[in-house]
């Protein structure tokens, strides 16, 4: 945002920003004056294509805060997203995430247009795994229910028993009533889930590239560096990690923690923006912020928000032989 910063706001954008201002007193302690007079004509023009195309906006925890709190009217984890997709009275959904996060809110509203702004924003965790993959392990382990994470694509949820979140993995995978299941891609998940569980789970050698670089070390490091810190983590992070950290939870248990416990000082390992949308909300309490960023979510900007109401940009279609199948593990899930 440097460039932007240095360069003069055009008249245009300073009217822009003196309309936005209420809209800009949400974000003013983690977003610089200079930064949203450049996000300025965008929210308004976002606005403005939100009324006239009776239009939503669902943004995931890790979407920046000038997306998060200023032009989404959804916003949550990947469970609260899919719930809440349901739910939505519009014609149109932007999905101001990744790629399988558009793809799960068109299986569950099949009849209107979702839209995601860049096409591109994919996941390592979805990539990773095919529906192929997924019926060549249901050859290896005949008759073990098969779980997928819904960081999957439409093809691979169409394959398994059920969908979960990290934040009701647990609760999906006790379901069963089974001593042993499949949970699909995310070896770290899995290991977490069965160490909570007791539960012995099959895994694939998945991970997300925005958790798995988090240390153990890194954890200690922090702890030295900022003396009672409250360390979260997401259970994406290696186990190692996890047992080093004073709580593991989605993001929206995260954040529903920092709400709770409201400790003095607090770090959220996790992707970049997540600090910064909590911390919104909580002003007395300090944010320690190493992160890792996720370059897919990063795609998702204002510009290109706008840009997908304007000329319906990036629609999101599944084909009606993978549709069913995947929406039924969805709504296994949701039904939990």
């Amino acid at each position: 945002m440097v460039g932007y910063a240095q360069a003069a706001a055009p008249a245009a954008l300073s009217g822009a920003f003196a309309r936005t201002a209420p809209l800009y007193e949400r974000v003013r302690r983690v977003v610089p004056p200079a930064d949203w007079a450049f996000f300025a004509d965008d929210v308004e023009a976002i606005l403005r294509l939100k009324r006239e195309r009776n239009a939503v906006i669902l943004a995931h925890n890790y979407q920046t805060p000038e997306i998060f709190h200023c032009v989404a009217d959804i916003v949550g984890d990947s469970l609260a997203l899919a719930r809440e997709a349901m739910r939505v009275d519009a014609d149109v959904m932007v999905l101001a995430g990744v790629y399988f996060m558009a793809e799960t809110a068109k299986l569950l509203n099949p009849g209107k247009t979702v839209l995601i702004p860049d096409a591109g924003a994919g996941c390592s965790l979805a990539d990773s795994i095919t529906a192929e993959d997924v019926r060549l392990m249901r050859q290896a382990y005949p008759g073990l229910p098969v779980i997928a994470y819904v960081n999957t694509s439409a093809a691979v949820k169409a394959e398994v028993d059920v969908c979960c979140t990290s934040g009701n993995a647990a609760r999906v995978v006790k379901s069963f009533g089974v001593p042993k299941v499949i949970m699909l891609p995310d070896q770290y998940l899995a290991k977490n889930v069965a160490a909570e569980t007791g539960i012995e789970i099959i895994s694939w050698a998945g991970q997300c590239e925005v958790h798995e670089r988090f240390t153990a070390e890194d954890v200690r490091e922090l702890r030295a560096a900022n003396p009672g810190v409250t360390v979260l983590v997401h259970p994406e992070c290696p186990p190692d990690v996890v047992a080093e950290a004073d709580f593991a939870g989605s993001t929206a248990a995260m954040s529903d923690y920092v709400g709770e416990k409201r400790p003095p000082r607090v770090v959220l390992l996790t992707e970049c923006s997540m600090s910064d949308n909590v911390a919104v909300h909580y002003p007395d309490i300090d944010f320690v912020r190493p992160c890792n960023l996720c370059p897919h979510m990063k795609k998702i900007t204002l510009a290109n928000i706008r840009a997908a109401l304007e000329g319906n940009r990036h629609e999101v279609t599944i084909e009606a032989s993978v549709a069913g199948r995947a929406r039924a593990s969805v709504e296994r899930m949701l039904a939990l």
